[in-house]
């Protein structure tokens, strides 16, 4: 397999073992990293959510079918992007999984070029969701760094007040929230409002200052 295998990890998980073996020779002749499993159960006790991956799964399987793979995951709040395989009396159970919030389905016998194209759509959606959640957990821990009234403060400088104003809501002078404002800008490591603002809001939330 090229060393230069591309960012992320594709699971199969089907209990056909012919199945199974295409994929796996498919996904790493395209550079893919591939895990198989022969069941739902053994994906399960080995999935590490911190990954970046996606998961190609087969609909019907003994023991667990993929729609209660699927249920299991959304218990686990997983942010796996899911693409399952389907024969064509399937389709209605699979627009199922859609609703659920399955990325996409593909019957059987897959084409070879929708099935790639569909794991880099499902690998692109699970780095951007890894990167969302690596800012997420840096806010977290700048946000915690503040002291209660420095987050009071943080809370009405978001909402647009104006240090004269944060001052009367809070009971302390205009000193003191310019105080308040320069140590949480250094806290935050910001050097602008904005920067402030992109901080304090996470990630996807429109900055208008």
């Amino acid at each position: 397999m090229n060393m230069t295998a591309k960012k992320g990890i594709v699971y199969v998980v089907d209990d056909d073992e012919a199945v199974r073996d295409s994929l796996q020779w498919l996904l790493e002749g395209k550079d893919y990293r591939v895990r198989c499993f022969e069941s739902a159960e053994a994906f399960l006790a080995r999935y590490d959510p911190r990954e970046i991956a996606c998961l190609i799964a087969d609909i019907r399987m003994h023991g667990m079918t993929g729609l209660e793979l699927q249920d299991k995951l959304i218990e686990r709040n997983s942010p796996l992007p899911i693409v399952f395989i389907t024969g064509h009396g399937d389709v209605p159970m699979a627009v199922e999984t859609m609703k659920k919030g399955a990325l996409d389905f593909i019957q059987k016998p897959f084409d070879e070029s929708a099935l790639v194209s569909v794991v880099e759509r499902m690998l692109e959606h699970a780095r951007t969701a890894f990167s969302d959640q690596q800012q997420q957990a840096t806010r977290e821990a700048l946000l915690s760094k503040l002291t209660g009234r420095e987050s009071q403060v943080l809370e009405r400088i978001v909402a647009g007040r104006l240090n004269k104003q944060i001052a009367d809501d809070l009971g302390i002078s205009i000193k003191t929230v310019e105080a308040h404002r320069a140590n949480i800008m250094e806290k935050m490591g910001a050097n602008t409002v904005a920067d402030l603002l992109k901080v304090a809001l996470g990630p996807g939330q429109k900055v208008t200052a």
